[in-house]
């Protein structure tokens, strides 16, 4: 493990930047059994900065593959209402949601892809609601990630288990902001800069975007009233906070029926315990209507099934080439950190905040504006240093955005 200040360090930027965690709030925390440790500095560090209380719910890599090899279909299906319950209390009592992940991204490697399959839509379905809350940015909540010897194997298979730890947790402090003398105002200065970008583009408010690269051909319809995202958010109370910890993208929704072309990915998924790797998607009017893949076609084929709207897209985001985690030349195998290394879509579930009074439209609303709905959310990645971006304005002219992975303008 790390020196105690390093984890500490990064502790409070989850808690003060992560979730913005106020005093008298309760936190439900999210970890897995290896991050006891490190969990353990969290919940203190709550309770520092005052809160009311701290529930964990753990989890164990472990566990999950004993529960798909050996549980009934009709529990894989099932999702106990209490967890529903829990779930749902702690978002309507205003609860900050902080999720620590720790995955082997080859833990279920070898389990049929429908058992797999089967308890996601069950987990998506029950928990629409919390979801509502997430998404909807009601309620503040953040995701970070700490190494296992399995995930850290993964990244760095030509060392031993204590160096590819090491190497990992060095790698995280470092994207992080941890590693600097004060990650708090370095991560304020990121958010300014995020921010501007987010702003650029919300003032032109392109009509759709063109993306070029090497096995991708892309046009997405972006809706009116689009609103870019990046950086920090607020929550419905005014609390800022940061959903991702790492974070380096600006993103919105594309139009669920206004996706055509064939984009291609550049970086492998890890999805419900499985890698996908070197795949492609064809869209026709806003659907997937083929796809490839060299590995993992049967997990992709599973996800797009998920239901309609898992074969349209909800997000796009930009992320500059040169961003720290991309420059790092590192593969992490886990989407938190390999998405913001690279422009990404999303299958699945749009944000609703992410056009113009989506946070109070229904469904049925939402879908007249465009915004995809559906039991799954799964970004992947589809950028490179080839990639070209141009936007369409709404008067019909071509500006360029994007320009062999980076930004094509000045926003400073």
């Amino acid at each position: 493990m790390p020196a105690t200040q390093q984890l500490e360090k990064y502790a409070e930027l989850a808690i003060h930047k992560g979730v913005n965690l106020q005093k008298d709030q309760i936190l439900m925390l999210n970890a897995p059994v290896d991050g006891a440790e490190f969990a353990r500095i969290v919940a203190r560090k709550a309770y520092e900065a005052g809160a009311k209380d701290v529930h964990i719910n753990w989890s164990d890599d472990v566990m999950q593959r004993l529960y798909f090899e050996h549980a009934s279909q009709d529990v894989l299906e099932t999702v106990p209402q209490w967890k529903v319950d829990q779930y749902d209390y702690f978002a309507e009592n205003g609860a900050a949601v902080l999720s620590i992940r720790s995955t082997d991204p080859d833990n279920l490697n070898g389990i049929d892809s429908s058992r797999i399959a089967a308890a996601s839509k069950a987990s998506g379905e029950a928990m629409k609601n919390f979801r509502k809350y997430t998404m909807n940015d009601k309620i503040t909540w953040s995701i970070v990630a700490i190494p296992n010897t399995e995930w850290a194997k993964k990244v760095f298979p030509d060392v031993s288990e204590e160096e590819a730890v090491s190497k990992l947790w060095e790698q995280i402090f470092t994207i992080t902001r941890v590693d600097q003398e004060e990650p708090l105002k370095a991560w304020d200065e990121h958010n300014k800069t995020l921010g501007k970008a987010r702003d650029y583009l919300n003032k032109k408010q392109f009509k759709k975007l063109i993306y070029k690269s090497p096995g991708t051909d892309l046009e997405v319809d972006l809706p009116d009233g689009h609103v870019w995202k990046g950086g920090s958010s607020k929550s419905e109370q005014g609390i800022s906070f940061n959903a991702n910890m790492p974070t380096e993208e600006v993103f919105t929704l594309p139009h669920k029926y206004g996706v055509n072309g064939t984009v291609s990915s550049t970086k492998p998924l890890s999805y419900g315990g499985n890698l996908i790797e070197n795949f492609s998607l064809t869209f026709k009017e806003g659907k997937v209507v083929d796809f490839e893949a060299e590995t993992g076609y049967e997990t992709l084929e599973q996800l797009l099934n998920m239901d309609e709207g898992a074969r349209r897209l909800g997000e796009l985001a930009i992320v500059p080439h040169q961003s720290p985690i991309s420059q790092s030349g590192v593969i992490f195998y886990n989407t938190l950190y390999d998405e913001n290394a690279s422009c990404h879509l999303a299958l699945g579930k749009a944000y609703p905040s992410s056009i113009e009074g989506g946070a109070k439209m229904d469904d049925d609303q939402l879908d007249e504006n465009g915004v995809n709905n559906s039991i799954v959310h799964v970004d992947f990645m589809m950028g490179s240093g080839e990639l070209d971006i141009d936007g369409i304005t709404p008067s019909g002219e071509t500006e360029p955005v994007f320009r062999n992975g980076n930004w094509a303008f000045d926003f400073s």
